[in-house]
C-alpha cells in the first residue's frame, strides 16, 4: 500500500513539473529582483533584506534554481551523497525541500581538473550535493540584483550580458587612443577562490548570514577523509562566482578617490582599471606610479579580505612590449594598437587538436571531422573581434599538415597520390579540403567538411556600456537589442535558423523566455517528417531543451521526428540535423 502512495505522488510530481507554466515563474523572480536592485540603489538595505526574504521562500525562485541545476552541464554529476535529479517526479520533490531553516549543507567533493593553458597542472573543485546547489541558485537569485547594482563599472566576469570581449573592448578603448597610458600593471590573485576571508564575507555580503556561514563552513571530502574549509569559496559551487565579484568589488572606486578625485586629475594619472574575475589591467603615466602607489593601494585593498597578488604573475609591462590578457595579446606597434590572439592561446588550442588527431589513428574521417570542428569554430569565434586573420590562415595550414601526417601514417604503403585523393576534395577555388562521403537523415549521401578558421569573418565587438543593468527596467531594450545582433551575427550563414528565430522574435516557444547565443536549443518539427511534415520555417519551432523535454512527456515521443540541436558558442560546439529516436543525444542538456 506504501509502494502504491509513494509511486502514485511520483506520477503526479512528474505530471506537476511538466505543466510548469514557466513564462509565469519568470515574470515572478524577474519582478522580485527589480524591486530588490531599486531598494539597493536607493540604499534601503531594510526592504533589501524584506524582498530578499520573501524571493527565497517563493515557490517561483525555488522552481527556478531546481530548474537551473537540472539543466546545465554538471546535472548528473553528484555530490558526496550520490544524489542526482533526472526525473521529473524528483525536480518536483526536490522543490518541496528547499527551505532554509534547519539548513545543514553537505561537505564538497574535492575533485581535481586540468588548469587551463596546462597539461600538467591541476586544480581542485569542489562539488556540492543537489540540494546544496539548488539551494545556492536559489539564494544567488536574491544576491544578484545587489551585487550587480554594487558592481564596479568595468568588472566583466560572471555578470549578466557581460563577458571576455567586453573587457578586451574596454581594454583597446583605453589604450587605442593618441596619448594613452603607456604603463600597463598585471594582476593576478593568488589562489582568489581559496582564500577570500569568510569573516569579510560574512560581514559585507547582502545575503542571509546563516545560510552563507553554513555554505563556507560545509568542508569537503577528499579519498574518503573529511577537511575542514576555514578560507576561501568552492571552486564549483553556483554562488562561488558572485561571492568573489562581491568581494573585488569596490578597487575601481578606491582608485578613482585616490588619483582621480577630479577628472583633471584622473586625466594626468590615467590610472584605470579593467578587472574580468580575478584577472586584471590597470593603466598608469609611469612606472614609478604603478610601482609605488598603485600596487600598494591594491595590495591593501585585497589583504583586508585575506587575499595576495602572485608574486610570480604580477608585473608592470610598457605596451610597446605587450602583454596578455584573456587570450589576447595587447600590443602597440608603432603607435598603433593591435589585438592578437596570444601565443600562448595558439600553442594551448594546437596542443589539443594536435593531441585529438593522435588519440583518433583509427577513427573514422567523418568521426574526425566532428570532433576538430567543435573545437576550431569554438577558437575561431571567441577571437573574431580581433587582428587574427592571419592567426587563422596560419592555424588552418597546421592542421593541415597535422591531418595529412594522420593520413599518411593510416596508409603507409599507399602513394601520396592515392592519400590526396582518399581524404582530400576540391571545393570550387579550394583544394585540399579534409572532407569524408557519410550519410545524413535517410540516409541521404553528403560530405561532412572540415572547418576552417579562416571562414570566420573578423567583426568589430560593440562593448556593453559601463552602468548598464539587467536589472533595472530602463536598460531592458538596450540589453534586447544587444542580445539580437550578437544572435543574428552567429546565424549570419544560416539562412533557415535565422528566419525560424526571427520568426519567434527570439523567444523560446515553450517558456517564453529570449533564446541567448550563450544558451542551448532544438529545432523541432510541428507535423513529425516521417507524417509529411517539411522542414520550412512554418513546421519548425525553436525550444530551449528543457522545454523540448517537457513538451515531448506531456504530448509523448514523437520518433522519426529530426532535432537540430544547437550548442553554445562556448562549448565551440556545432549544430547537427538528426533523427529523434529517443532523448536528444546533447551532451550537458
Amino acid at each position: 500500500m506504501r509502494s502504491a502512495q509513494a509511486d502514485s505522488a511520483a506520477s503526479r510530481g512528474a505530471d506537476h513539473w511538466d505543466q510548469m507554466d514557466w513564462p509565469s515563474l519568470h515574470r515572478h523572480v524577474r519582478g522580485l529582483q527589480t524591486r530588490i536592485a531599486k531598494a539597493a540603489r536607493d540604499q534601503d538595505w531594510r526592504r533589501v533584506k524584506a524582498l530578499q526574504r520573501f524571493l527565497v521562500n517563493s515557490y517561483s525562485a525555488k522552481a527556478l534554481a531546481v530548474k537551473r541545476v537540472t539543466g546545465n552541464d554538471g546535472k548528473r554529476t553528484p555530490g558526496v551523497d550520490g544524489e542526482v535529479w533526472t526525473t521529473p517526479g524528483a525536480k518536483w520533490k526536490a522543490i518541496q525541500r528547499l527551505d532554509s531553516r534547519g539548513l545543514r549543507p553537505q561537505p564538497l567533493r574535492r575533485v581535481y581538473i586540468p588548469k587551463r593553458g596546462s597539461t600538467t597542472k591541476k586544480r581542485p573543485l569542489g562539488i556540492p550535493a543537489m540540494i546544496d546547489r539548488a539551494q545556492q541558485a536559489l539564494h544567488l537569485q536574491a544576491l544578484e540584483p545587489v551585487a550587480e547594482t554594487q558592481a564596479d563599472p568595468h568588472s566583466y566576469g560572471f555578470r549578466r550580458s557581460r563577458g571576455t570581449h567586453d573587457a578586451i573592448n574596454r581594454v583597446f578603448t583605453l589604450l587605442a587612443r593618441e596619448g594613452a597610458a603607456p604603463w600597463i600593471l598585471e594582476g593576478d590573485i593568488k589562489g582568489c577562490f581559496d582564500h577570500i576571508s569568510h569573516g569579510w564575507l560574512k560581514c559585507h555580503v547582502p545575503m542571509d548570514k546563516k545560510v552563507l556561514s553554513a555554505w563556507l563552513k560545509a568542508g569537503f571530502v577528499e579519498s574518503g577523509k573529511l577537511f575542514p574549509t576555514t578560507a576561501g569559496t568552492p571552486q564549483g559551487g553556483i554562488a562561488s562566482p558572485t561571492l568573489a565579484n562581491v568581494a573585488l568589488d569596490g578597487l575601481e572606486k578606491a582608485l578613482a578617490e585616490r588619483f582621480g578625485p577630479t577628472v583633471a586629475a584622473l586625466n594626468r594619472s590615467r590610472v584605470r582599471l579593467v578587472r574580468y574575475a580575478d584577472d586584471f589591467i590597470i593603466t598608469g603615466t609611469s612606472k614609478e606610479l604603478l610601482e609605488r602607489e598603485v600596487k600598494p593601494l591594491v595590495e591593501a585593498f585585497l589583504a583586508e579580505r585575506g587575499l595576495e597578488l602572485s608574486p610570480e604573475k604580477t608585473t608592470i609591462t610598457h605596451i610597446a612590449e605587450g602583454f596578455d590578457f584573456l587570450g589576447q595579446n595587447v600590443r602597440k606597434y608603432g603607435g598603433k594598437l593591435l589585438i592578437k590572439p596570444s601565443v600562448k592561446n595558439v600553442k594551448a588550442f594546437l596542443t589539443d587538436i594536435r593531441e585529438t588527431i593522435r588519440v583518433n589513428l583509427p577513427a573514422k574521417q567523418e568521426t574526425l571531422i566532428d570532433l576538430l570542428n567543435p573545437k576550431i569554430r569554438g577558437w575561431a569565434n571567441y577571437h573574431r573581434h580581433v587582428v587574427a586573420k592571419e592567426t587563422f590562415v596560419w592555424v588552418d595550414h597546421y592542421i593541415w599538415h597535422a591531418l595529412w601526417r594522420w593520413a599518411r601514417r593510416r596508409h603507409p604503403r599507399k602513394s601520396r597520390r592515392w592519400v590526396r585523393a582518399r581524404y582530400f576534395r576540391t571545393q570550387e577555388f579550394r583544394h585540399w579540403v579534409f572532407a569524408a562521403r557519410a550519410r545524413g537523415y535517410k540516409d541521404e549521401p553528403r560530405t561532412k567538411v572540415l572547418f576552417s578558421a579562416a571562414d570566420v569573418r573578423i567583426v568589430r565587438h560593440v562593448g556593453v556600456k559601463s552602468d548598464a543593468n539587467p536589472f533595472d527596467p530602463a536598460w531592458d531594450d538596450y540589453f534586447a537589442q544587444r542580445q539580437r545582433t550578437r544572435v543574428l551575427q552567429r546565424l549570419q550563414n544560416r539562412r533557415l535558423l535565422k528566419q525560424l528565430w526571427q520568426q519567434q522574435d527570439g523567444k523560446c516557444l515553450g517558456c517564453g523566455q529570449l533564446i541567448d547565443e550563450s544558451d542551448r536549443w532544438h529545432v523541432l518539427p510541428v507535423v513529425p517528417f516521417q507524417a509529411g511534415g517539411t522542414r520550412s520555417p512554418t513546421n519548425l519551432r525553436m525550444l530551449h531543451p528543457t522545454c523540448h523535454r517537457r513538451l515531448r512527456a506531456a504530448a509523448g515521443s514523437l520518433p522519426g521526428c529530426a532535432v537540430l540541436v544547437h550548442r553554445p558558442p562556448s562549448s565551440g560546439a556545432s549544430s547537427m540535423l538528426e533523427p529523434d529516436t529517443g532523448p536528444t543525444r546533447t551532451s550537458g542538456s
